[in-house]
């Protein structure tokens, strides 16, 4: 089921169509398990006019189908950020602009990962492991990735591991928190007038502003929501290996797990990213060098677990 569902979250495009309003509740697909972690789009939102739009503090104007567009995505704030070579700016045939997706800030979207501040080294191995194939990710990085040049792969990872780190998404902790659905983007957006349900063992991650979140504003984060008890839970699994579920993940990135050397930084990122790498980890659907090293941290955690260790490293500042 999972293998399933992760197949189907690969192809899914990446476009906004809307942000104005969630849809009526019946318009809302039931989720497969673990779709809180592997986001299928299940709703939309209502269509937006296609006008100049703009987002606090910037003197910008873009609209929809400009903010759209992945191969030409909107800089807020050029000051704000290095240099950026072309590639990060504006994609070139089937190489998408990094910054689309990962935003200028390189914080990222939930549903991509956060590249801020990662080691050039790092950045430059993955790359070239979606490159080659080994590392899959069908529905985007390995068609973006294949016709990269090693000029290309350095200037991208060269720029976002200038970029520094910011706290992005607010964790916290709660027993239920409101129904929602996935949309365009595989964002999750509250389902307005739905009220809220049981949380569950998932974590489940939102816009803090809506409108801001689907303009692509760098400076507008998330709040992911977690169990009650998770955090603590987590730290000790992260810090101790709890006893042999686990190995301390201090081992190998660091005493701040801000990163080792080339081993990347794990404190303050999505904690939704960092479960779904657990799961792929666990389910050897991630099956780059860096693999191995994770098999035996992996092989015995139970969802609680996963949750529990993403809620923790997505809490810590980065």
């Amino acid at each position: 089921m999972k293998k399933t569902l992760f197949t189907l979250l690969l192809t899914v495009p990446l476009v906004w169509t809307a942000a104005a309003q969630a849809p009526a509740p019946q318009t809302i697909k039931p989720e497969a398990p673990n779709g809180w972690a592997f986001h299928v789009i299940n709703g939309q939102l209502a269509p937006e006019a296609d006008e100049p739009m703009s987002i606090p503090g910037s003197t910008k104007k873009y609209t929809r189908k400009e903010i759209d567009d992945l191969s030409n995505p909107p800089d807020w704030f050029p000051d704000s950020h290095p240099p950026a070579p072309p590639l990060v700016t504006k994609g070139r045939d089937a190489v998408l602009a990094c910054g689309a997706c990962h935003l200028m800030s390189g914080n990222g979207h939930p549903e991509s990962s956060d590249l801020a501040g990662l080691s050039k080294e790092y950045l430059r191995r993955t790359m070239n492991d979606f490159r080659s194939g080994v590392r899959v990710e069908p529905g985007r990085m390995n068609a973006i990735a294949k016709p990269m040049t090693d000029q290309d792969i350095e200037q991208v990872a060269d720029y976002f591991s200038k970029v520094k780190p910011a706290v992005f998404t607010k964790v916290e902790e709660r027993a239920t928190v409101p129904k929602t659905f996935v949309g365009a983007g595989r964002m999750r957006f509250v389902l307005q007038g739905a009220g809220d349900e049981p949380l569950g063992t998932r974590i489940i991650t939102i816009p803090q502003d809506q409108e801001r979140a689907t303009r692509r504003d760098p400076n507008s984060g998330f709040t992911a929501y977690v169990p009650v008890g998770s955090i603590k839970k987590g730290e000790a699994l992260v810090k101790t290996g709890g006893s042999g579920r686990t190995v301390a993940c201090t081992t190998c990135h660091g005493e701040t797990l801000r990163g080792l050397g080339n081993v990347p930084r794990l404190a303050g990122r999505h904690p939704i990213y960092l479960a779904r790498q657990l799961y792929l980890f666990k389910d050897n659907r991630r099956a780059t060098g860096d693999a191995d090293l994770m098999k035996k941290p992996v092989a015995l955690l139970t969802d609680d677990e996963i949750v529990s260790i993403s809620a923790y490293l997505g809490s810590l500042a980065p």
